[in-house]
C-alpha cells in the first residue's frame, strides 16, 4: 500500500483556499479598509462626537469591544443589568469577562439554560424600569424565545399605550453568523426574522469601533433592540477603539466606500468579502464601486440607499442568511418601489447570499456568499 501515500499527501484539506486561487483567498483582517489600523483613522470615523475625536484609543478586537461597551453602560446606569447562560463566567466568547467580579452577581449573572425564562425575565425587569441585556448564547437558539420577543417585548408599548409602560430599555445580545464548521445549530443567521417584527430595531455592527458605539447605543435607546454579533469577527476583527463613552446613530447607513458605477449594500461579516471583491473587480474592469454598511437592518437607511442606487443605477445586495424573504428580497422591493430610484436603474437588482438551505457542516463555505460570486454579480449588472 506504500504507492498510495503521495496520492494521500497531496489531497487539500477542505477549509484551505485553492492553490493559485486569485479571487477566493482568505480575508486579511490586517489590512482591510474598513478596520481603523490607526488612532487617526479611527478618531476620524464618521457621526463621532467631538469630544470623542480629541480622546485616545486603544487596540480592540470585537469582543473586547462588547466588553467594554457593558461595562461603561453598567457603571453609566445603576439600572442596567447583565444575565444570560454562562454571563458570570465571561461567556462562550468572553464578552462578559470579569465583569460579575467588576460590578457584583446582582448585576452580572447566569441563568438556567431556559431562553424564553431568560426573555420573559428580561421583558419583566424593562417593564419596571431597568434597562437589562440578555444574552441568548447562539443565535441558533433563540427560537424558544421567539413568543416572548414578538408577543411581549415587541407589543408592550402599543398594547400599553403612551400612558402604560413600556419595555423599551430591553436589548438583547446574541452570536451569530457562521464560522466554517458550525453546522446546523452554530451557524445561523436569524435576522430577516426579527425585521418582520415591529416594534423591534434589529442592529449588527461590522468592527470593534461599530459594536461599541452601536451597543451603547442599544442599551440606551428607549426601544427594545435585538443586537446580533458576527462570532467570526469576534477575534478576527481588531482596530483602534476609542477609549471614552460614544454612541453611534441607529437606522443610520454608512458610505464605506464612493463609486459611480455600481451600489453593493451589505451588513456584518460579509461587508469584508464585499470589499475584497470590490477591489478586484476595480482593478480588472476600471470601474467603481459604491459600498454601504446597513448596520441597522430594521428600521433601515432607505435615503442613503436610494440616493447611492440614484446615481449609479446599478445595485447588489449581500449577506449570508438565507436568500429567500432575507433583508436583500426588503430591500431590492423598496428599490423598485421608489419611483425616483426604480426610473434609474440600468439593470434587475441582485442578491447574493445563502442558498435556500440548512447550513451544511462540510460545505459551509460554499454556502456563506465568497469573493467570486460577489465578483460575478458585479459583472452581471454592468453586463445587462
Amino acid at each position: 500500500m506504500r504507492w498510495l501515500a503521495p496520492a494521500v499527501s497531496e489531497r487539500r484539506q477542505y477549509s484551505t483556499h485553492p492553490p493559485n486561487a486569485r479571487l477566493n483567498l482568505p480575508i486579511d483582517y490586517s489590512a482591510t479598509p474598513l478596520l481603523s489600523h490607526s488612532s487617526q483613522t479611527a478618531l476620524a470615523t464618521a457621526d463621532l462626537p467631538a469630544e470623542v475625536k480629541n480622546g485616545t484609543t486603544k487596540r480592540m478586537n470585537l469582543f473586547q469591544a462588547i466588553n467594554d461597551a457593558l461595562s461603561t453602560a453598567l457603571t453609566e446606569d445603576e439600572d442596567v443589568i447583565i444575565f444570560g447562560e454562562d454571563v458570570s463566567f465571561g461567556g462562550v466568547f468572553r464578552c462578559t469577562m470579569k465583569l460579575a467580579e467588576q460590578f457584583g452577581g446582582d448585576r452580572v449573572f447566569n441563568t438556567p439554560l431556559t431562553e424564553q425564562g431568560i426573555m420573559g425575565f428580561a421583558i419583566g425587569a424593562a417593564a419596571e424600569g431597568m434597562r437589562p441585556v440578555a444574552e441568548i448564547q447562539f443565535a441558533d437558539y433563540v427560537y424558544p424565545a421567539f413568543d416572548q420577543l414578538v408577543n411581549e417585548a415587541a407589543k408592550y408599548r402599543y398594547r400599553d399605550g403612551s400612558c402604560g409602560r413600556s419595555v423599551g430599555g430591553l436589548t438583547v445580545r446574541m452570536p451569530c453568523g457562521g464560522v466554517g464548521h458550525g453546522a446546523l445549530y452554530h451557524s445561523q443567521s436569524p435576522e430577516a426574522l426579527f425585521t418582520h417584527i415591529p416594534g423591534l430595531r434589529v442592529v449588527m455592527p461590522r468592527s470593534p469601533l461599530q459594536a461599541k458605539g452601536l451597543l451603547l447605543a442599544a442599551i440606551r435607546s428607549n426601544d427594545p433592540v435585538i443586537f446580533m454579533e458576527p462570532k467570526i469577527l469576534y477575534r478576527a476583527a481588531v482596530e483602534q477603539v476609542p477609549t471614552a463613552a460614544y454612541t453611534l446613530p441607529l437606522s443610520k447607513a454608512e458610505i464605506l466606500k464612493e463609486g459611480k458605477d455600481v451600489t453593493v449594500i451589505s451588513y456584518g461579516q460579509p461587508l469584508y468579502t464585499c470589499d475584497s471583491a470590490i477591489q478586484s473587480v476595480e482593478k480588472d474592469l476600471g470601474i467603481s464601486v459604491e459600498l454601504i454598511d446597513l448596520r441597522t437592518l430594521y428600521p433601515w437607511d432607505k435615503e442613503t440607499v436610494f440616493k447611492s442606487v440614484q446615481k449609479t443605477g446599478r445595485v447588489l445586495v449581500v449577506h449570508e442568511a438565507m436568500v429567500n424573504a432575507g433583508i436583500g428580497a426588503e430591500v431590492a422591493a423598496a428599490i423598485q418601489e421608489d419611483p425616483e430610484t426604480f426610473i434609474r436603474l440600468e439593470a434587475p437588482v441582485q442578491r447574493v447570499a445563502g442558498f435556500s438551505i440548512h447550513t451544511p457542516l462540510l460545505f459551509e463555505k460554499f454556502n456563506v456568499p465568497d469573493v467570486a460570486r460577489v465578483y460575478d454579480s458585479i459583472k452581471k449588472v454592468l453586463d445587462y
